[in-house]
C-alpha cells in the first residue's frame, strides 16, 4: 500500500515536470498575464461586493427608519382618531342636552299656558255662577271683620236725577253696605242691577258689590266683580278706583306681576286721578 502512493506522487510529479517543459515562455506569459486579470477582477469583485453591501445596509437603515417613521405617524393618527371620536361624543352630547332642555322648557310653557286657560275658563264660570245671590261659603270671614289693606270707607252717594223708586233701592242697599252686611249689601245691589241696568248709578252698584267681596276678603270675585265695572261702563266714574282695588286684590292673592301690571295701567290712564297716586304708593311696596 505504501509502495503504491509513493509511486502516484511520483507519477504526479513526473506529470507536472513534463507539463511545464512542454510549455512555452509565450504561453507562460499568457498564463501569468490572465492570472494577473483575474485576480485584479478578483480585487474589483471583493471592492464592488463591500460597497453593495454598503448600500444595501444604507438601504435597510433607511427602511427601518421610514418603517419607524410609518409607525409613529399611525400611532398619531389613532390618537387623532381617537380625540375626533371624544370631540364628537361630547358634542353630541350636549347637542342632546340641549334638545332636551328645550323640549322641556317648551312642555313647561305650555303646562302653564293650559293651567292660564283652565283658570281663565274656572273664573268666568264662576262669574257666572256668582251672578245669583249665594248663601255665606264656610269658613268666609264674618261680617263686620275689618277689611283688608286697600279696603276704602264707604260714603254714600247722594242720588240725584232718578226715579223715587231707584233711590229707595239704591240707598236701601247702601245702608246695608254702611252697617258692614256684606252679604245682604251684594244681594240688594244685584237686584237693583237686574231692576235698573240703565241707571246712571248702575256702574256705582257694581262697583260696591265688588268691595263687598274684597272686604270678606273673597278676592278672585272681587277682581271679577271690579273687572266688570270696566268692562260695562268704561266711561263711568268709577273706574279708576275699580282697577285700584282689582290691583290690590291681585296682590292679597299673592299675584305681585299682574296687581303691578293693573296699578301701572290706572296710571297711564288716569295719572291725574287720586287713585294713581296711590297706586304709585302701592306699586312702591310690591317691588321692595
Amino acid at each position: 500500500m505504501i509502495f503504491m502512493k509513493r509511486l502516484s506522487y511520483c507519477c504526479l510529479a513526473f506529470s507536472w515536470v513534463w507539463l511545464w517543459s512542454c510549455v512555452t515562455p509565450q504561453q507562460m506569459e499568457l498564463i501569468e498575464r490572465e492570472q494577473r486579470r483575474l485576480r485584479s477582477e478578483s480585487t474589483n469583485s471583493v471592492s464592488e461586493n463591500a460597497s453593495i453591501r454598503k448600500e444595501i445596509d444604507s438601504v435597510r437603515s433607511s427602511l427601518a427608519d421610514t418603517r419607524a417613521n410609518l409607525q409613529q405617524v399611525q400611532r398619531d393618527m389613532n390618537a387623532l382618531k381617537e380625540k375626533i371620536e371624544e370631540a364628537r361624543y361630547q358634542t353630541d352630547r350636549r347637542l342632546g342636552q340641549s334638545s332636551q332642555e328645550g323640549d322641556q322648557r317648551v312642555k313647561d310653557l305650555e303646562g302653564r299656558l293650559a293651567k292660564i286657560g283652565e283658570d281663565l275658563k274656572a273664573l268666568t264660570a264662576r262669574q257666572e255662577e256668582l251672578r245669583s245671590p249665594q248663601e255665606p261659603q264656610k269658613g268666609q270671614p264674618a261680617q263686620g271683620q275689618t277689611p283688608p289693606e286697600g279696603g276704602g270707607e264707604f260714603v254714600r252717594e247722594k242720588v240725584t236725577g232718578e226715579s223715587e223708586a231707584v233711590r229707595r233701592d239704591y240707598e236701601a242697599a247702601s245702608r246695608l253696605l254702611e252697617q258692614k252686611d256684606y252679604r245682604g249689601s251684594i244681594n240688594r245691589f244685584k237686584e237693583f242691577l237686574k231692576k235698573y241696568p240703565k241707571s246712571d248709578y248702575a256702574d256705582n252698584a257694581q262697583y260696591w258689590i265688588g268691595e263687598c267681596y274684597y272686604a270678606l276678603r273673597e278676592f278672585d270675585q272681587a277682581i271679577l266683580e271690579f273687572d266688570t265695572v270696566r268692562r260695562n261702563y268704561p266711561k263711568g266714574d268709577k273706574v279708576p278706583a275699580a282697577l285700584l282695588k282689582q290691583g290690590f286684590a291681585f296682590a292679597e292673592l299673592g299675584d305681585k306681576v299682574d296687581a303691578r301690571l293693573i296699578l301701572q295701567e290706572l296710571i297711564n290712564r288716569y295719572p291725574q286721578s287720586s287713585e294713581a297716586a296711590r297706586a304709585k304708593q302701592k306699586l312702591k311696596t310690591l317691588e321692595s
